[in-house]
């Protein structure tokens, strides 16, 4: 049961998160004064007003995280485990505060804020963990001459583009990992929800990060203050999440300076459920997989693939099962669907589930939006999609379920492969043999077999084909904010064989 939040105690939370830009350790305005609304998107209405970066904000930013590389890269890495470490008890100390705060600014229900406290915080726990862990090798080279010495060492500053949906978990992703890697960083958190991200900089600070290892410059004009810094030499990285088309200009912009890349974009997830699932499982999973935040996820379910002898009672029990969620703010109790970012997001799920029912497919649940105040779409079910239609092609972004059918495996993984992308992929079968066939043909960088939720700090999380480069997250994470440096020694015993030989 969500506990009522009243507006005094938004009231006071709005008033202690800072709203200005963290520069080297000070929070200062924008270098014009300028702020920009944040709004709450279930009711249209103002929250706060947050110090709007221009391209001199930027600048400096870098420069203080430039200034801060130095010292940081050579602070021990349990030095940097044990910020990590109190950042992870501090932001779990604050749960309720971070919660509400995302809730207010972003929408999910307050249930699900908490689900993704617990999942961010746990990115600067495993990451902690992993700091003393970064180790290199030594080894005789095969014809015996050298010894070889493999070192890591941090990249340097970094630039971190954030989106909006899940504002907590998406910073914590990276920065984790730069501050384990002993990496300096400029945020540029999403505009429509900054407030999460500049709360998570005053804890890091609370947590014994040093001043300009972490700035945070949000802004209303993203291309102005971080395309400088794509081509400042000082940068050495960019690590971004988001859209598909941004990622691939921000790769294009990164080529002159050849930085290093890691890019987590967009989705087009496919849920197969084969004939022998089963059916109650794959219902369950699929309500996860496609109404965890709303919709509003880069690894939601996006077309679901049904066998054509489950599709019709699939298609009515996923009805019965997405029909059941109440529609609300967040902060209602009871609430288990919030609103959607904005209008332009409604105007989108509006745009592709109409044109859908104009291409034949029938509405099974929902179909519109809900009258506000705020962004609300109902929860929607659409059956008999034809090939071809734009809902199948785009990502959603919304709870929007379109079902389509197939009749072999073959089918299957052709109409699951048939994207640009490859991020996430669900089947659920009881077939065993089948599962691990699905996990080598199908072009995905992450499986969800028998399961609708594959988010792990503790995994590899990255896509493959356009939905991105690198991972972040697991073992692998670490590795992207990291430079491998090999040194070839002589042999050590060149020198006592030579003396042996001339005694002799």
């Amino acid at each position: 049961m969500t506990t009522l939040v009243t507006p005094d105690a938004e009231d006071a939370l709005l008033a202690r998160t800072p709203t200005g830009l963290l520069v080297g350790g000070r929070w200062r305005e924008a270098e014009d004064g300028t702020r920009f609304d944040v709004v709450d998107p279930s009711r249209g209405t103002v929250l706060a007003t947050v110090a709007d970066a221009r391209p001199a904000d930027g600048h400096r930013a870098l420069t203080a995280a430039h200034a801060a590389q130095a010292s940081w890269g050579r602070t021990p890495a349990r030095e940097r485990a044990e910020i990590l470490r109190r950042a992870f008890e501090l932001v779990t100390a604050r749960a309720d505060d971070f919660a509400l705060l995302m809730t207010l600014e972003m929408g999910k229900p307050l249930a699900e804020s908490h689900g993704e406290v617990a999942y961010g915080a746990e990115f600067l726990r495993w990451f902690s963990e992993e700091a003393p862990r970064v180790s290199g090798s030594y080894a005789t080279a095969p014809d015996g001459r050298n010894r070889l010495l493999v070192t890591k060492r941090p990249v340097g500053p970094c630039l971190f583009i954030t989106p909006w949906n899940f504002p907590l978990a998406m910073a914590t992703r990276k920065i984790a990992p730069a501050v384990a890697a002993g990496c300096t960083m400029v945020l540029k958190p999403a505009e429509l929800t900054p407030l999460t991200a500049l709360l998570l900089a005053e804890v890091m600070a609370e947590a014994g990060l040093p001043d300009g290892v972490l700035n945070v410059v949000p802004t209303t004009d993203p291309g102005g203050v971080t395309g400088p810094l794509l081509r400042d030499d000082r940068l050495r990285k960019l690590s971004f999440t988001g859209s598909t088309p941004v990622g691939r200009r921000l790769i294009a912009d990164s080529a002159d300076q050849v930085l290093r890349v890691s890019m987590e974009l967009g989705g087009n997830a496919p849920f197969v459920v084969f004939e022998d699932a089963d059916l109650e499982a794959a219902v369950e999973g699929a309500v996860t997989a496609k109404l965890r935040n709303g919709g509003e996820a880069c690894v939601a379910a996006n077309r679901f693939l049904v066998h054509r002898s489950l599709a019709v009672e699939f298609g009515e029990r996923l009805a019965e099962r997405m029909g059941g969620y109440t529609v609300g703010r967040g902060t209602e109790p009871g609430t288990r669907l919030g609103p959607l970012i904005n209008e332009a997001a409604v105007a989108k799920v509006r745009r592709l589930v109409d044109g859908a029912v104009a291409d034949g497919a029938r509405i099974a649940l929902g179909g519109r939006p809900v009258e506000g105040p705020g962004y609300f779409y109902a929860p929607t079910v659409v059956t008999d999609v034809p090939p071809g239609a734009a809902i199948l092609d785009e990502e959603v972004f919304g709870p929007v379920a379109p079902v389509i059918t197939f009749d072999t495996e073959d089918e299957a993984v052709r109409l699951a492969n048939d994207t640009p992308f490859g991020l996430v992929c669900f089947v659920y079968t009881r077939d065993f043999d089948r599962g691990l066939r699905m996990a080598e043909r199908l072009e995905t960088g992450m499986l969800g077999l028998n399961t609708g939720v594959v988010s792990n700090p503790a995994a590899p999380f990255g896509g493959v084909k356009q939905s991105g480069l690198g991972r972040e997250g697991g073992r692998e994470g670490i590795e992207e904010y990291l430079e491998t440096c090999y040194v070839g020694i002589a042999d050590p015993f060149a020198h006592t064989t030579a003396a042996g030989q001339e005694a002799r």
